[in-house]
Parts: structure tokens; sequence; C-alpha cells
């Protein structure tokens, strides 16, 4: 078994991009990823980011999705989660949640964005990979980092 040097939290835009050989971000994307694993970092989802991750990937290209069938999600979903570790929803994360919406004054669909970050602290996780880092920048004890960051050697791997 292989040392991990560090966890980090893919964003439900890293997956989708991954997947998506259209978007003009898929190339960054996977090219991070690889880059994270070959560094032995292991690479987590939250039940929440799968959630996400249904529900854009089903939707039609007419509404911002993929526009793909059940049954191509689903499978699809089968191996996000053989490749990276999902980290359970646990009792403990929405009362992080709830300290967070509070401490930061989060409003509207960002309360979302704080239920990831309540699922990191419940498990430990410092860093998280993204393309929207605006996102999550008020959150001052997380370390978000971006595909560029992490090709570019910026990135620092706890």
């Amino acid at each position: 078994m292989r040392d991990v040097v560090s966890r980090i939290l893919l964003d439900t835009n890293i997956l989708l991009r991954v997947v998506q050989h259209s978007s003009a971000d898929h190339s960054i994307a996977r090219s991070a990823v690889l880059k994270l694993a070959q560094a032995d970092v292991e690479l987590c989802v939250v039940p929440q980011v799968v959630y996400e991750y249904w529900v854009a990937a089903t939707r039609p290209l007419a509404s911002n999705g993929l526009g793909l069938d059940v049954s191509t999600v689903e499978a699809a979903v089968t191996s996000l989660l053989q490749e990276y570790q999902l980290l359970e929803d646990e009792r403990g994360i929405f009362t992080h949640w709830q300290s967070l919406v509070t401490a930061y004054g989060v409003m509207g669909k960002n309360a979302h964005d704080a239920r990831l970050v309540a699922a990191m602290k419940r498990h430990g996780l410092t860093q998280i990979l993204t393309f929207n880092g605006a996102d999550f920048c008020r959150y001052s004890d997380i370390e978000v980092l971006s595909p560029a960051d992490v090709l570019s050697g910026k990135a620092k791997l706890d």
C-alpha cells in the first residue's frame, strides 16, 4: 500500500470537466487530477459532490448540463466511487455547517459551498481542488487550489 502524502477534496466542477471532453477545461482538470494521484495524494469526494455530479450530468444541455442518460451517469458514479475515496456524511457535518454559515454570514446558494467546507472540517481535510475558488475564499482555514495551481507547482500539498 502506498503512503498518502495528503488528502484533497475534489469539487463537482472538477469531476464534470474530467468527463466532459468538449469542455475547454477538460485537459487541465484531467492533468491536475492525474498529477495529484501520481503524487500519492488521496483524492476525496463527499456525498454532496456525487449528488451535484448526478444533477449536472443528467440535466439537459440546454440547461447547462451534460445531457447524459441515467444509465450512463450511474456507470460514471460507480467508477467515481471506485476511483476516489468517498467520505461519508456524518452527524457532525451539520454542526460544522451551522457554525460556518453563521460565522461567515453565508446566504443563499453559497450555503451549499459551506456544506462542502463543513464536510472538509469534519473529515480533517484542508484543501479543495476547484475551478470556483472565489466561492471558497471566505474560509480562511482551508486552502483553495485550482488545476493551474497544481500544474504550475504553486500548490503546496499538506
